[in-house]
């Protein structure tokens, strides 16, 4: 349940978002190099048709996120990806919501960034260990991602515990599927085009 819906949150927690969502594109656009655009168009378009795969868990639902692979792959340009993506579901489809969009958007790309962030410091161009340096980092930003959706709904009220603690528990499962596509993605990507990995 990474796209929180319309009409749950409260005020202060939607502006929240939506200032974080707004600066983290402004500043991962600034930092979009136009050679790079076609790369993020392709991971936006995976992330979109990849998160729109729903599984049942209890009540809720859980579905595949790769934040983590876009945080490695475009850096801070993910802000926009993700942005593009969750406005395209929330339209088309009706998941998550449009004012609720900045909250969703700095769910899934603070922790994408971060995971990228990581990745540049640690990584040592052994195809190998970068790629499960990259499912360790994938899994983590899916599971900071969960926290954060967790949190924003706590936030919102204690009668949203409940739910928040069932987000967090149904995305472990999520998280140990990522590691290993991410991984088995970013080792294939080190070895044959590297150059895909420089993001800033």
């Amino acid at each position: 349940m990474a796209h929180i819906p319309d009409g749950v949150l409260s005020t202060p927690v939607l502006l929240a978002g939506a200032m974080a969502a707004a600066a983290g594109v402004a500043w991962g656009l600034r930092r979009l190099e136009p050679v790079r655009i076609p790369q993020v168009a392709v991971l936006s378009a995976v992330f979109f048709v990849a998160s729109l795969v729903h599984l049942p868990a209890g009540p809720s639902s859980v579905h595949l996120m790769l934040n983590g692979l876009m945080g490695i792959a475009l850096g801070a340009a993910a802000f926009p990806a993700i942005l593009v993506a969750l406005t395209l579901q929330a339209v088309l489809f009706g998941f998550g919501g449009l004012l609720v969009l900045g909250v969703n958007v700095t769910d899934m790309a603070v922790p994408a960034v971060l995971a990228g962030l990581l990745f540049r410091l640690l990584a040592g161009g052994e195809p190998r260990r970068d790629g499960i340096l990259a499912g360790v980092l994938s899994a983590g930003a899916v599971l900071l991602t969960a926290l954060m959706v967790a949190g924003a709904l706590s936030l919102s009220g204690s009668e949203f515990i409940p739910a928040a603690r069932l987000v967090v528990v149904t995305t472990l499962p999520v998280a140990v599927v990522e590691a290993v596509f991410t991984a088995a993605a970013i080792g294939l990507l080190a070895r044959v085009r590297p150059g895909m990995l420089v993001a800033r």
